[in-house]
């Protein structure tokens, strides 16, 4: 076949060295000094924690991707990767401790891979998390040369006791509060690319706006002991993601009117005809996390957070 080298069957390891090496090269608090080895981590202060438990997820960015090949907009992906799986960890009330990632692409392209990158340390500075690693692998028998997909992996630590949900806790009358999203989020993306098409750029671009990390916010609510349970809202919605968090005898009673839904899922909805109640199964509707609170505790956790500069709001109730 004349092919004789590793290069010339496609795959550039010199080039992936580099990418490494730039990787190990960024000045953040959030990238460890150990990129470039076998394994990273992170040095637990174990005198914090009386029963450490470690737990971890994995998630990846969806057909969020193919939007950022169209724009080439590629630095704020990296947000989107972090945050599905830190914003899992902590309303489990596990804070982030390190991440990894993994990148296969059909052709390593350094001015694309470095911008990802660069989202996923913004992502991991926003957590409070160290980036401790990751694998890049350039593949072009199974993707095309543009071709690149992503997934990321987060290990986080709580105290037994204080692990989300306390679901022997939650009774009927208690309140839902949430923090609102920031858009689309990363889920739903295959319904709404087909909605708003190629030629609607602002429509598109909105689509773009990065997953919002609530790790900072979520640690301060968590601290008052007010917060039973709490839901990251991403595909199913937020019941379906909400009822995972409580008794399966309760049921919670939303207020569909006590927010206002962002403009883009409006969008949607009359751009697509697509059923309200479909709506509410696949997106976030405006909600990014939504906590069941006791009834007594509402009043104070909402006072706190607005103290904190922390938007919070009742958005429901346990029935």
């Amino acid at each position: 076949m004349g092919i004789k080298s590793y290069a010339e069957a496609g795959v550039d390891i010199e080039k992936g060295d580099r990418f490494a090496q730039f990787i190990a090269s960024l000045k953040s608090k959030a990238v460890s000094g150990d990129i470039g080895g076998f394994a990273g981590g992170v040095e637990i202060d174990i005198a914090r924690y009386k029963r450490p438990v470690l737990l971890s997820t994995t998630d990846g960015v969806g057909t969020k991707l193919m939007l950022t090949r169209q724009f080439g907009i590629y630095d704020t992906i990296g947000i989107d990767l972090v945050a599905m799986c830190v914003n899992d960890l902590i309303v489990c009330g596990a804070d982030p401790l390190n991440f990894l990632d993994y990148i296969a692409c059909g052709k390593l392209n350094p001015e694309i891979m470095e911008e990802i990158i660069k989202g996923i340390v913004k992502g991991c500075e926003d957590a409070e998390c160290t980036l401790a690693g990751g694998e890049t692998a350039e593949m072009p028998d199974v993707y095309n040369t543009d071709d690149y997909d992503l997934a990321g992996f987060c290990v986080g630590i709580v105290d037994k006791d204080k692990m989300l949900p306390k679901k022997g806790e939650i009774r009927k009358g208690d309140k839902i509060l949430a923090l609102p999203s920031a858009g689309i989020h990363s889920n739903g993306l295959s319904l709404a690319r087909k909605v708003i098409g190629e030629k609607d750029i602002a429509g598109r671009k909105e689509l773009l706006k990065p997953t919002k990390i609530y790790v900072k916010e979520l640690k301060k609510l968590i601290s008052t002991g007010f917060v039973l349970s709490a839901a990251h809202i991403t595909g199913g919605g937020l019941e379906g993601n909400f009822k995972r968090t409580i008794p399966s005898d309760l049921n919670p009673v939303f207020d569909y009117r006590s927010w206002e839904t962002p403009d883009i899922f409006q969008k949607i909805m009359k751009d697509g005809e697509i059923p309200e109640a479909e709506m509410r199964k696949v997106f976030n509707m405006g909600i990014g996390i939504a906590m069941a609170v006791r009834s007594d505790d509402a009043g104070a956790l909402v006072s706190y957070a607005s103290g904190e500069g922390i938007a919070v709001s009742v958005i429901g109730e346990i029935a």
